[in-house]
């Protein structure tokens, strides 16, 4: 894997060793973005309480996170894309820990669906920085590892993050999760300002047009094959319960989760070992072992044995997959990698949002079954445009 850079974006050179503690920088911030994202999932029978609405209802200060990051990734990108670049993950992760606490003092259901959608704005801002910030910290030849490190954050967050989170909420009520992760932001902030460069930002005369960004040879069908991958994903996984109940595992949800998680976590050091030398064969078996996955899931799916076996191989899949779309964008766009990155995670966070709106509908009329298939096809559809990408999204060299 390697990666293009320009004057104005200058790497950080020099050294033979990753800088470990900025990475585990980066690491923290996407940890607290995607714990901050999914907190709710895990508390929503509380929350309603409090907010004195129904658990679907309360289920939208999930969505609208989604959807504010989905909104604010390139619009916001391109207003900042020319301050430093510690600044800008500053002032992301505050307006994240700011509103945390909001969330955690607030009894009014429309007033927290605003506080969300700031969050979801604060979040828009940290994840087109972490990948690129990433590789311009890294020496020559280990930018994949770097972006792999820093966008670990998101498998781990996942395994325990929002376990954790919703083992606080259980023992002192919700608001202690969201103060702890407020809490963790700010402690996050404060490891940024003591071990991460201050980056220069792109100048104004060189940020690029989205419509020159989109016809980059190779990144529409990166962008393609994110989406149908992370769509897949998310309708199983929002739906997991309702899928474990019709297999009659109901009471195994935690487990299997638990499978999905570890395995979720093993996979960093896998990918981050290889990354570099093969993105292509890396990105292949993550979507071809996801598609196994789910087709075990939707044909054996009667015996527990094999559920847990799939689960695992889901997490293994998954886990690291953010790092292997990302560093593809990096590599396909070079000097156009900051835009291109905002893209991608415009895309990575509306396929959050369509994974559960064609999960709910597809649960709703065809039952829990059909989350399975509905994904395989999907993962089919990203597996042949990966393939077949071979030239400039996902070259054979890479």
């Amino acid at each position: 894997m390697t990666q293009t850079t320009t004057p104005s974006a200058t790497p950080v050179r020099g050294r033979d060793r990753l800088p470990g503690a900025a990475l585990f920088g980066l690491f923290l911030s996407g940890f607290v973005g995607i714990l901050t994202e999914c907190l709710p999932a895990g508390l929503l029978p509380e929350i309603s309480g409090t907010l004195h609405t129904s658990v679907s209802l309360t289920g939208q200060t999930v969505t609208i996170y989604a959807a504010a990051t989905a909104i604010g990734a390139i619009p916001l990108t391109r207003a900042t894309s020319h301050w430093p670049r510690k600044n800008v993950l500053l002032l992301a992760l505050a307006t994240v820990a700011v509103t945390n606490a909001l969330t955690a003092v607030s009894g009014d259901y429309a007033l927290t669906l605003v506080i969300r959608f700031v969050a979801g704005l604060g979040t828009g801002l940290i994840w087109p920085l972490l990948g690129g910030y990433a590789a311009r910290l890294a020496p020559d030849g280990r930018q994949g590892r770097a972006i792999a490190i820093a966008l670990a954050g998101t498998p781990v967050s996942l395994a325990l993050g929002i376990p954790l989170g919703t083992w606080l909420g259980g023992l002192g009520g919700w608001q202690i999760a969201f103060h702890a992760s407020a809490a963790l932001t700010a402690l996050t902030m404060v490891w940024i300002l003591a071990t991460l460069p201050n980056l220069d930002g792109r100048p104004a005369d060189e940020r690029l047009r989205i419509s020159r960004v989109l016809v980059i040879p190779g990144l529409r069908v990166i962008l393609f094959a994110l989406a149908a991958y992370m769509i897949a994903h998310n309708i199983l996984y929002t739906y997991i319960t309702d899928f474990l109940r019709h297999l009659g595992m109901s009471g195994q949800t935690g487990w299997v989760l638990f499978a999905f998680g570890l395995t979720s976590i093993l996979t960093v050091v896998v990918v981050g070992t290889h990354i570099d030398r093969h993105l292509r064969r890396l990105v292949v078996g993550s979507t071809a072992l996801l598609g196994a996955a789910v087709l075990v899931l939707a044909v054996f799916s009667g015996l527990p044995v094999l559920v847990y076996a799939a689960a695992a191989a889901w997490g293994l899949a998954f886990g690291s997959s953010p790092s292997l779309f990302i560093g593809a964008v990096i590599n396909a766009t070079g000097e156009a990698a900051d835009v291109a990155q905002s893209i991608a995670i415009t895309v990575f966070s509306a396929s959050i949002a369509l994974g559960g709106l064609i999960g709910g509908l597809l649960v709703a009329n065809l039952g829990a079954a059909s989350i399975t298939w509905a994904s395989l096809a999907l993962l089919i559809a990203a597996a042949a445009a990966v393939v077949g990408g071979k030239r400039h999204a996902f070259p054979a060299a890479a």
